[in-house]
């Protein structure tokens, strides 16, 4: 499974959305602390890009040399359509500064200093070493999964439905009775997370590995026709 540290990068990396949080800071609309950019520098320290009139953006432009606290909260909600589609949150602590000219004309690069990393998310809760989240590398599917499982989702719901026959006892879920069926609901190179619905929004959770990790479409198209393989056996 990935690491906790690789999952928060992950998420970092990811389109998922998220919030800048600093204590004491009044905020009008929550747009005002969504960042339009975040990168992760070989320190681990995150780049967020602002507006140079976010509130976010005056105030660590007023801190300077103070030590201003701020933490990225990463909410991930799963790209269809599926019963509880929070995945996880994912939550970056630490101090906030400005970094002039990083940043195109009308926007700052605020670089927010790791301190501490946390995420909750599919495989549970877990805390985020600093050096650990500086050194993991996000999972090279990440930019593509949500196109990905919407595929799946839309075009092979069929053959979803076919992974059942992998869950043992659990194969009698009656899902195919309630119309939502088999939902792929997060993908990674290590495998595919099912979510089996068993009526309304009761529904249970299956991983599915991969005989081996992929490090591209390629690979992971070879390693999906496998699985389907085995589930038709």
């Amino acid at each position: 499974m990935p690491s906790a540290a690789e999952r928060t990068r992950t998420l970092v990396q990811s389109t998922c959305s998220a919030v800048l949080l600093v204590p004491g800071l009044s905020v009008v609309h929550p747009d005002q602390v969504m960042p339009d950019s975040r990168s992760v520098g070989p320190e681990g320290d995150l780049f967020l890009g602002f507006p140079v009139d976010s509130p976010v953006v005056r105030a660590a432009t007023r801190a300077q040399g103070d030590e201003l606290t701020a933490v990225l909260e990463i909410t991930d909600v799963a790209p269809v359509s599926v019963p509880h589609r929070i995945r996880g949150r994912a939550r970056i602590t630490g101090w906030l500064t400005a970094v002039p000219g990083l940043a195109r004309p009308g926007r700052m690069m605020l670089r927010l200093e790791t301190g501490e990393a946390s995420v909750d998310d599919l495989w549970g809760f877990e805390e985020v070493d600093p050096d650990a989240f500086r050194d993991a590398v996000a999972d090279p599917l990440v930019s593509h999964e949500a196109e990905l499982l919407q595929h799946l989702h839309a075009a092979h719901s069929d053959r979803m439905a076919t992974l059942s026959a992998l869950l043992g006892d659990r194969a009698e879920c009656g899902c195919e009775e309630h119309g939502l069926g088999a939902v792929p609901v997060a993908l990674d190179r290590f495998g595919l997370r099912v979510r089996f619905v068993e009526g309304g929004d009761a529904c249970f959770d299956a991983r599915f590995e991969f005989p081996e990790p992929v490090r591209d479409i390629g690979e992971l198209r070879r390693a999906m026709h496998t699985l389907f393989e085995a589930a038709a056996c």
